[in-house]
């Protein structure tokens, strides 16, 4: 009887054996990783489901990464939109309720207090988040102003006018060579008295608005001609007791004002009085005498605040416009010009807008879902920032001199305008505004969010189950490998020991 080796008998037991190691470490895998296998190819027939999915949660993943980058972004911004109406509310309160006590550098404590609100409202706007400048526009590398300093002084080395030299200029061709607002008063005795603007056409001074009188027998007259002007004719007679003449003007900056003279028979006449005379001839005296120095009076407390709003109006327009002197000395000038960066500060520095319809939030656009995109760009030279800025920046600018007998109307029309300035108008962009456009994309990424963590976890779910394992199935499997391993060791070693002589 032949007998066989055991080497044929038992390579099938070996292939077994290492089929079997090999399902051994495909288990181990899985029970570490938690998933099916490292290739798609041995997901089976789900692979190219798998893939999808996938694909669906990186790109939820990275609409996530957006929406993080924008909140952060946001919130960054909020902090200084909130700085800065807390700013505005001081500097409006300064203005409404300050002293009008000048200290030694000719300023209230409400306009020292301004010097500081517009250094923090120009740091809040240079505000960055990473390295990215949030008021500059799509100019996100570039600082969107220039340094307080320079925008109330001009550059160190004085060839470019800041805020400050430009209120002087506009005031000097505000008020004339005569500090008169740019108007003329002429005529005497039985002459007609006329009231008359300087130039035509002039951007500068007090203009005629309208006269109304009752002075009794009086013809009064205007405004009209180029210059404009008024006349006056008492026309022989003499005014009564409590008659009234109102002249109005408007000033600078969109305001008016009036000069309004009553007659009175009490000696000395009080401010905004003329005293009547025996005659019509010196009662025309009076009045005429009275009218120059109510208008010259106003020409240096209201005009010379609203020279001030208008030339800080001017400066933070684009481009900055200022005097005219090419031609004229200032206290002749009759039109603006506008600055150049050799010659004049400009004090926004980001992305300017291309058209009208490029707005300032379209700036940085961020998509955080499929069809969702939100918009959350700024620009520091939008209206909200630029009405703020330019009426801390006049309260802060403005001096003048305890000694000017005008100072107290001067600071009190100032602080009157900048406190109106900065309350809302109707129309116009506030602060307010911008934070609410911030708290939409806030809203609609939150949305958006929401709604992806749902889904996300809809697919991980999918994903799971394709990709993934049962750590309990898995570990059943193995024991029951490990089982079946050892065995066939077992059976193998003891068929590698089998002799002729153990068999017999």
């Amino acid at each position: 009887m032949a007998i066989d080796g055991v080497g044929s008998r038992t390579s099938y037991i070996g292939s077994t054996i290492l089929n079997m190691k090999s399902q051994l470490d495909d288990l181990s895998q899985q029970l570490a990783t938690g998933k099916i296998s490292s290739t798609y190819a041995g997901q089976g027939v789900n692979r190219g489901l798998a893939v999808g999915l996938r694909a669906q949660v990186s790109a939820l993943d990275a609409y996530a990464d957006t929406s993080l980058n924008i909140k952060t972004r946001i919130n960054v911004a909020n902090l200084s939109l909130q700085g800065l109406v807390s700013l505005g509310t001081q500097v409006k309160t300064a203005a409404n309720g300050s002293s009008i006590a000048l200290s030694n550098n000719g300023q209230t404590s409400g306009q020292v207090s301004a010097q500081s609100a517009f250094a923090n409202a120009i740091e809040l706007l240079n505000t960055r988040s990473g390295d990215r400048y949030l008021f500059s526009g799509r100019a996100t590398d570039t600082p969107p102003t220039a340094t307080a300093g320079e925008i109330l002084y001009g550059s160190d080395d004085g060839t470019r006018a800041g805020l400050t030299q430009v209120i002087a200029e506009r005031k000097t061709a505000d008020l004339g060579a005569s500090g008169m607002g740019r108007l003329n008063v002429s005529g005497a005795g039985v002459s007609p008295i006329t009231l008359a603007e300087d130039a035509a056409p002039s951007v500068f001074g007090l203009k005629l608005s309208s006269v109304s009188s009752t002075l009794t027998g009086a013809t009064v007259t205007g405004p009209t001609g180029s210059p404009a002007g008024i006349s006056v004719n008492l026309n022989g007679n003499v005014p009564n007791e409590g008659d009234k003449i109102t002249v109005t003007f408007d000033l600078p900056d969109g305001t008016n004002e009036k000069v309004s003279l009553t007659a009175t028979t009490k000696s000395p006449p009080q401010a905004g009085e003329f005293l009547i005379g025996a005659d019509a001839a010196t009662t025309s005296d009076n009045l005429q005498a009275a009218l120059q120095s109510g208008v010259k009076t106003l020409a240096n407390t209201a005009l010379v605040a609203a020279s001030a709003v208008a030339a800080s109006n001017g400066f933070f327009g684009s481009p900055p416009m200022r005097v005219d002197t090419s031609s004229l000395p200032l206290d002749s000038a009759t039109a603006l010009v506008a600055g150049t960066p050799g010659n004049t500060i400009s004090w926004y520095t980001g992305e300017v807008a291309q058209s009208a319809t490029d707005t300032a939030r379209g700036t940085a656009i961020g998509r955080i879902d499929q069809s969702v995109t939100v918009q959350y760009g700024a620009r520091a030279n939008e209206d909200a920032f630029r009405t703020e800025l330019q009426n801390i920046a006049v309260y802060a600018a403005v001096t003048t001199s305890a000694t000017d007998p005008n100072a107290n109307g001067q600071i009190t029309a100032l602080s009157q305008r900048v406190a109106l300035n900065m309350s809302p108008q109707q129309g116009a962009q506030t602060i307010q505004d911008i934070q609410a456009d911030f708290a939409g994309a806030q809203t609609a990424m939150k949305a958006a969010s929401d709604r992806q963590a749902q889904v996300k976890t809809m697919t991980q779910t999918m994903l799971d189950s394709i990709e993934g394992v049962s750590p309990e199935e898995t570990a059943t499997k193995i024991l029951a490998l490990q089982t079946s391993l050892s065995a066939s060791y077992q059976t193998t070693s003891m068929l590698y020991k089998l002799s002729l002589t153990n068999y017999i």
